[in-house]
């Protein structure tokens, strides 16, 4: 299939100009003012549309087994639901039971992942430390493109890794040419805040944030800086949400640290108010860990964004419905984690940072797409607009509108922490593989359309070390 996107203004991370845009065979074939057409080329009048890198969400999880129950967003479904927001790339999480093999795990969710809508990669959380863990992600990066590793701070007795296992993996990683990646909150804490709130009597929602407060995330974002610090190894911080892990990020940067933080569209927006609804299922249904925080954590956020030690801006998509929460009535450390929002991530993004003055509309591809791809080593194939790069790209209507609900998004979930929200700047059309996703509001998902990426390691350290040292010349000897 060809399309010729005529007309409109490409707009990058770095600059903007009108320009006709040349599709084919999945890639963008060529770029410039008043492009020939083909025979045979479908033609999509870009018009005032803004041509912009389709969005890449670094952090979803998809049909996730999690706390007793599964996901409720299939990979079908979460990625077709992508598209229809202008998110034309995820990468997901495969994460493997304690003693589970990585790569046993890893084969799981590629299965599971054959049916996605629209490209995808994955993160591989390490759960456990063995000699075989070590290998197995030797394999993982050597044979199937994983180039990054996820490490679980929290959640005591189950997923997380203690520090030990931290300081193994990180090394790994350096051998590798990977980056460890980190859920930063203190397991132990949390897991004694929630036995101290439960005995108090204290059992609502209301009790998510009490058991998790900042303090959690600073200290755990100061250890795994630390930690990564001290053995040289870059590290990709998720979901940052308090000033306090913010203020640990800046520091380590300052420092020449190579050290870098994502933030979801919610905790820019939302405040911990949210759980002390008296409607139990309306609190229920923002319990996501980090939870939502006291409304001042929100500037810092914003002003992390804006100097760029916050560079990447994700969802963690993890839908649970009603049903699926109320395990945690009388328990709220039961209520299983998760909020939706791949449908919504640009659109809130554009509406409260763009249209606000706090982001430019080139940062704003920046933080949804081209940095993502940068950290990740997918670039320039995604987070690009250039000859050779993949052709997903997303059509943008400065002027559209839509007030989000979950009566009417594409997400398989019945809750949007969003609802009621009136954005002014949406996907007008989507473009997958240089075909034409979602048009006009008109979703044209293809069960499978979606290709595994494999994404390259970055070179060792040790590796290079040992080049350097290999092309030293021997130091005299002293006399």
């Amino acid at each position: 299939m060809t399309l010729l996107i005529r007309g409109g203004t490409v707009v990058t991370h770095e600059e903007s100009y009108r320009a006709d845009v040349l599709c084919g065979d999945g890639r963008i074939l060529a770029i410039g003012e008043n492009l020939e057409l083909p025979a045979g080329a479908e033609v999509l009048e870009a018009g005032d549309l803004l041509v912009m890198p389709g969005g890449i969400d670094p952090h979803t999880h998809m049909e996730l087994p999690f706390m007793g129950t599964v996901a409720s967003e299939d990979f079908y479904s979460g990625t077709a639901a992508g598209l229809a927001g202008g998110t034309t790339s995820i990468i997901d999480f495969v994460i493997p039971n304690p003693r589970q093999s990585l790569l046993e795990a890893f084969q799981q969710w590629r299965g599971w992942a054959e049916k996605s809508a629209a490209d995808y990669g994955f993160h591989v959380a390490v759960t456990w430390w063995s000699e075989q863990v070590s290998e197995e992600m030797g394999v993982l990066v050597r044979e199937h493109g994983i180039n990054s590793f996820k490490h679980f701070m929290a959640y005591k007795n189950a997923i997380m890794a203690a520090d030990d296992t931290l300081v193994a993996s990180f090394e790994r990683c350096l051998e590798l040419g990977a980056m460890p990646t980190v859920h930063a909150e203190n397991g132990e804490l949390v897991d004694h805040l929630q036995r101290k709130l439960l005995a108090q009597g204290i059992t609502g929602p209301e009790a998510h944030p009490l058991s998790r407060p900042a303090q959690v995330e600073g200290e755990a974002a100061s250890r795994a800086i630390s930690i990564a610090g001290t053995l040289g190894v870059p590290l990709y911080l998720v979901h940052v949400s308090t000033e306090d892990a913010v203020e640990q990020i800046r520091l380590a940067r300052r420092n020449g640290q190579p050290v870098y933080g994502e933030v979801l569209p919610g905790h820019l927006l939302l405040d911990d108010g949210v759980y002390q609804s008296a409607d139990w299922q309306f609190a229920a249904g923002h319990v996501m860990s980090p939870p939502f925080r006291p409304a001042h954590h929100q500037r810092a956020l914003w002003q992390g964004l804006q100097s760029g030690d916050l560079q990447t801006t994700a969802t963690d998509h993890c839908c649970f419905c009603a049903e699926q929460k109320a395990a945690g009535r009388n328990d709220f450390s039961k209520i299983p984690n998760g909020t939706a929002g791949i449908e919504d991530r640009m659109a809130v993004l554009w509406d409260a940072g763009v249209n606000s003055g706090k982001l430019s509309m080139h940062e704003f591809v920046a933080i949804t797409s081209t940095n993502t791809a940068k950290l990740f080593n997918l670039y320039p194939r995604k987070g690009a607009v250039r000859v050779g790069a993949d052709a997903d790209l997303v059509l943008w209507d400065p002027q559209g509108s839509r007030t989000i609900s979950a009566s009417t998004h594409h997400q398989n979930v019945d809750f949007n922490i969003f609802e009621g929200r009136q954005v002014l700047g949406v996907p007008r059309h989507t473009i997958s593989q240089g075909r034409l996703v979602c048009c006009d509001g008109d979703l044209r998902a293809v069960r499978g359309a979606g290709r595994y990426l494999p994404r390259p390691a970055w070179p060792s350290a040790y590796q290079a070390l040992q080049r350097r040292a290999e092309q030293q010349q021997p130091l005299p000897v002293a006399r």
